[in-house]
């Protein structure tokens, strides 16, 4: 027997009947169909689902569905504006190269937008602290760090991604 909650997905209103026992990867990949957040492990390990709920960066693949009642909610596919405009750390992930097969990729980016959001002007080790949970076997990961200090940037400045200096 379902539950109907209401919650917001990516600035949009949602009401719907959900199933206990399901979780929220599930619910958004296989019912709403935004397949952006990833399924790798199942067992929140690896960070490919990574959304952020209420502010925080959490594992959908852990995460009831039924706790999603009343929060916001915010996936990959809400990131871009309307006018599809990339957000700053998927234009950093793009010019700096922190992106390889990209399955990795979104999980990165809303890990490393919860981070940025709580602390705009981190660290590099405050960057690695932030995208632990997350697991790339492409990049090396020096990409992605330098990819999060570049939209780090370009948000405290409220500029664009600088270009990356080629060496």
């Amino acid at each position: 027997m379902g539950k109907r909650i209401s919650f917001v997905l990516n600035g949009n209103r949602m009401e719907m009947e959900i199933e206990h026992h399901w979780t929220l990867l599930f619910l958004l990949r296989d019912k709403l169909e935004l397949t952006g957040t990833k399924s790798g492990c199942e067992s929140g390990e690896c960070g490919a689902c990574t959304v952020i709920i209420n502010g925080k960066a959490v594992n959908a693949c852990l995460f009831p569905a039924m706790e999603l009642d009343g929060a916001t909610l915010t996936t990959i596919e809400g990131l871009a504006k309307p006018n599809g405009e990339l957000h700053s750390l998927q234009m950093a992930f793009i010019e700096y190269g922190g992106v390889q097969c990209g399955f990795c990729t979104p999980g990165m980016i809303m890990a490393a937008k919860a981070l940025l959001d709580e602390n705009p002007n981190p660290t590099e080790d405050e960057i690695r602290h932030g995208l632990a949970g997350n697991i790339c076997r492409c990049t090396g990961y020096v990409q992605i760090i330098d990819a999060v200090k570049a939209a780090s940037h370009a948000i405290t400045t409220k500029g664009e991604v600088r270009p990356r200096k080629v060496q």
